[in-house]
C-alpha cells in the first residue's frame, strides 16, 4: 500500500504523541486529531514539521470526521476513554467514544475509500485466563471484566464482522499494559507509578502482587502501529495481533524485584488481594512470526528512564494531576 497521508485520532495522547513523531520522521503526512482533554503540549514542537497538521476536535463529530478523511490512506484510531477507572467514572462517554465513534469512523473511512483502519485494542480483553500456568493468544476466548474492555471487544467484533471485500481493511492491535517516557507523560500506569514512588523516596504499597500482566514500552507499541501500516495487506487485513513480547509478562512481585535493583533501600509494603478479576499471561508469537515485530525496550529500561527523568529534575513534579487520566 502506497501510504502517504495518515489520520491519527488521539494524537496528543500517551501513545499518539510518540507515534506521531515516528511517522513524521519517516516522512508521512500526518493529520493529528485530538480533543485535548489533557492539553496539547505533547504536540507543540511538531508544528515545526511541514508535513504535520493538527485539528482540535471530537471523534464523535460525524461531519468533522467525514471532512477530514478526504485523501487519507490510513486511519490509526487511538482516541478513547482509556482504562478501567476513567471508563467507570464516565460510562456513557466511554461507550460513545470507545464504541459508537469507532463504528462511525470505520463506516466513514470505508465510504471515503481509506485503505487501512488500525484499531488500538487491549490485552485486557482476555480478562482472567483458565490455565494459570499457560498463555492466552489471539484465539483464546475474550472475557472482558470492565467497561473499558467491553467497549474494545465490541469494537473488534464490529470491525472484524465487516465484508472482506471492503476497501477499508481493519487491523486490530491488542496492546500490552504500557509504560515508559512519552511527551504526554502518565504516572497512573503500574511501572511508571511504582518507579515514581521509589524515586521520590516514598513507601511503595503494592496490591495483588500475584496477578499476571504483559508489559510493553510506549515506543514499541508505537512502532507496532508503524509496522501495521507498512506491512503488506495480506499479512494484516482483518487480523488481530497481541503486541508485546512473551518474555515481558510480569507479576507485580516480579516488577518489584526489578525495582529493587535500582532502589536497594526501597520501602515496599504488600497488601494481598484476591478479588482482581484480571489475570492473564499473553503469547506474542504471532506478531513476531507473522510481522517480524521485536521489542527494543524492556521493563528495566523503562524503570531506568523514569528514575533518571525524576532524579535529574526533567520531570519536576511527577504528582501533577496532568499526569493522570482521571
Amino acid at each position: 500500500m502506497n501510504v502517504k497521508k495518515i489520520l491519527i485520532t488521539g494524537a496528543a495522547g500517551y501513545i499518539g504523541s510518540v507515534l506521531t513523531r515516528l511517522l513524521l520522521i519517516k516522512g508521512y503526512e500526518v493529520l493529528a486529531l485530538d480533543v485535548l482533554r489533557f492539553g496539547g503540549e505533547s504536540l507543540l514542537e511538531l508544528i515545526n514539521f511541514p508535513n504535520f497538521s493538527f485539528i482540535r476536535g471530537d471523534v464523535r463529530n460525524k461531519e468533522l470526521m467525514d471532512s477530514l478523511l478526504s485523501g487519507v490512506d490510513c486511519v490509526v484510531h487511538l482516541a478513547a476513554i482509556v482504562g478501567d477507572p476513567a471508563c467507570k467514572k464516565e460510562p456513557e462517554l466511554a461507550k460513545e467514544v470507545n464504541l459508537d465513534a469507532t463504528k462511525q469512523l470505520y463506516d466513514l473511512s470505508e465510504k471515503r475509500g481509506v485503505e487501512r483502519f488500525i484499531f488500538a485494542s487491549t490485552c485486557s480483553n482476555y480478562g482472567k485466563m483458565d490455565d494459570s500456568d499457560g498463555y492466552v493468544d489471539e484465539n483464546s476466548p475474550l472475557r472482558p471484566v470492565s467497561l473499558y474492555a467491553e467497549t474494545k471487544v465490541e469494537s473488534e467484533m464490529y470491525l472484524l464482522g465487516q465484508d472482506k471485500k471492503n476497501v477499508c481493511k481493519p487491523v486490530i492491535l491488542r496492546f500490552s499494559t504500557v509504560y515508559g517516557i512519552s511527551p504526554r507523560m502518565r504516572f497512573d500506569l503500574t511501572v511508571n507509578e511504582f518507579t515514581r514512588e521509589l524515586a521520590m523516596g516514598r513507601e511503595l504499597v503494592v496490591y495483588g502482587e500475584q496477578f499476571w500482566r504483559p508489559y510493553c514500552h510506549v515506543v514499541d507499541l508505537a512502532r507496532s502501529v508503524v509496522l501495521a501500516i507498512e506491512s503488506p495487506e495480506e499479512k494484516v487485513a482483518f487480523d488481530v495481533f497481541n503486541v508485546g513480547d512473551t518474555r515481558e509478562n510480569y507479576q507485580k512481585q516480579m516488577i518489584v524485584d526489578e525495582l529493587k535493583k535500582f532502589f536497594p533501600d526501597a520501602r515496599i509494603k504488600f497488601v494481598h488481594k484476591d478479588e482482581d478479576p484480571r489475570d492473564y499471561r499473553v503469547s506474542f508469537e504471532k506478531v513476531k512470526n507473522q510481522l517480524g515485530f521485536e521489542i527494543t525496550k524492556t521493563v528495566p529500561d523503562g524503570i531506568r528512564q523514569i528514575k533518571e527523568a525524576i532524579e535529574k529534575g526533567i520531570i519536576s513534579d511527577p504528582y501533577d494531576p496532568k499526569y493522570k487520566n482521571i
